[in-house]
């Protein structure tokens, strides 16, 4: 898997490099500013692309504007973010421009080296990387929605695993429930949110962001 990576502090970036490496794929590029992120992403088109959301020389969001820019002028090109702080602002900017291969982490989540790297080969496979808090206050936005309200305190928690793009094992697991419990709570919620369901856990998670982003 082909990387560009972008991120200021040098540590954070060697760090990050290495451990890409460590684990099979090949950092094409790695840039510490949003005009070299833009110009790497566009014209070395990697497999996906791990970008710190604030960048030089402004500091506040040049990180995403160049992921932004570079998913304009190349569909489909796979970003995950990185951030200090939830800011569901970025979250929503970033799906705004399609919602797969898609990804917002933060940065603490890095120390999980192995779970790290799940994340970004999954947004490199076109499918979803959102992290608990992100999602937490998405759902926090949504929550005066009329069909949001109507979910019962598990479903809400079966919806937020869902966002986050758990299996349905995945999801027993972390509620410690019973996938039957899950398919049956599952089952509850598209209706309620006017989603269609789906068998393929990448539609069911694109259909639950695509709902909490509208």
């Amino acid at each position: 898997m082909r990387v560009v990576l972008a991120e200021d502090h040098f540590l954070l970036r060697d760090g990050l490099s290495r451990l890409l490496t460590a684990f099979g794929h090949e950092v094409v590029a790695a840039v510490d500013n949003g005009p070299e992120l833009l110009t790497a992403l566009t014209g070395l088109r990697p497999d996906v692309a791990v970008v710190d959301v604030r960048l030089p020389p402004g500091f506040s969001d040049e990180g995403l504007r160049a992921a932004v820019t570079a998913r304009a002028r190349v569909p489909g090109l796979p970003v995950l973010l990185l951030s200090q702080y939830v800011e569901p602002l970025y979250a929503h900017e970033l799906l705004a421009t399609g919602s797969e291969g898609v990804g917002y982490v933060l940065k603490d989540r890095v120390s999980n080296g192995a779970a790290f790297i799940s994340a970004i080969e999954r947004v490199a496979a076109g499918g979803t990387a959102m992290d608990p808090e992100v999602v937490s206050q998405l759902l926090v936005r949504k929550g005066r929605d009329t069909a949001m309200a109507t979910l019962t305190a598990r479903e809400r928690e079966v919806l937020e695993c869902l966002a986050q793009g758990r299996s349905n094992t995945g999801i027993a697991e972390a509620l410690f429930i019973s996938e039957k419990a899950v398919a049956k709570h599952i089952g509850n919620i598209f209706p309620k949110l006017g989603l269609p369901p789906s068998d393929t856990d990448n539609r069911r998670v694109l259909a639950v962001l695509a709902y909490l982003d509208r």
